[in-house]
């Protein structure tokens, strides 16, 4: 059996590329799950593919607390008490240096990429006292390394990195685990989205492969199998880490 059967999981951005991904494993694996992303065209989409008997989509913003504590209502109405949260929703901010980002820009990344995933910690880690529970946050390559026009995005992921560890040892004593992944490029819309803005979108591709140590690209799959393990029992005695998921690229 999954270490998954009959877990109740909330996994923000839940709708396209790694958050899919990972909402169609869990599924796969017994969990039911409480997708959460703000476009409902796709969040209906989800819910036909994986069926109404295993995933129930909760339009919002993570940005506003209140999704957070309806997350956490909407899981045990349908459900049952939450046991895994995918902290995975986040906006971009890539192409202005540090001196042009325009203050409205900055002020969404923080309050979407840090303080999103604060109000959803909070409420899933209340709900789970008493009973133990597994958090996964979804960075980025970019909370560890810096990279040119990346600042301020950057900036709300190294801040996620470091709430991830304050959390694992204060929720330790309540079996409370708590980890990251940090993705590097991987084939999701938003990076083939900006792959095609680019003037010649074939050699800006190859140019970015270039830089991954392993030459590649990540697919979405390959981030969610990293996701799954931190969140599954095989993970059991693991909590506070950051597990980079970028091709090498960080340990260049």
């Amino acid at each position: 059996m999954s270490s998954f059967t009959g877990k109740v999981a909330i996994v923000t951005g839940a709708t396209e590329g790694i958050g899919a991904a990972v909402a169609e494993s869990l599924v796969r694996q017994g969990a039911s799950v409480i997708g959460v992303a703000r476009r409902i065209e796709l969040g209906r989409r989800m819910v036909q593919q994986l069926g109404p008997e295993s995933a129930v989509f909760l339009p919002g913003d993570v940005a506003e607390p209140e999704t957070a504590s309806r997350a956490v209502a909407s899981a045990a109405e349908h459900f049952g008490p939450v046991d895994v949260l995918i902290n995975n929703a986040a906006v971009d901010l890539t192409g202005p240096s540090l001196i042009d980002t325009p203050a409205e820009d900055a002020r969404r990344a923080v309050e979407v990429n840090l303080l999103g995933a604060l109000w959803m910690l909070q409420a899933t880690a209340e709900a789970m006292l008493g009973r133990g529970g597994s958090i996964v946050n979804v960075a980025s390559r970019t909370g560890i390394v810096g990279v040119p026009t990346m600042a301020v995005y950057g900036a709300t992921k190294a801040a996620l990195l470091s709430l991830t560890r304050t959390a694992a040892l204060e929720l330790a004593d309540d079996g409370i685990r708590v980890n990251a992944v940090a993705p590097g490029l991987t084939e999701t819309p938003l990076v083939k989205t900006w792959i095609a803005r680019q003037p010649d979108p074939d050699s800006f591709r190859r140019e970015r492969a270039e830089t991954v140590p392993l030459g590649r690209f990540a697919d979405p799959t390959e981030v969610s199998d990293a996701i799954l393990f931190l969140a599954s029992s095989a993970a059991s005695h693991i909590t506070g880490v950051t597990l980079p998921v970028d091709g090498g690229y960080t340990a260049a």
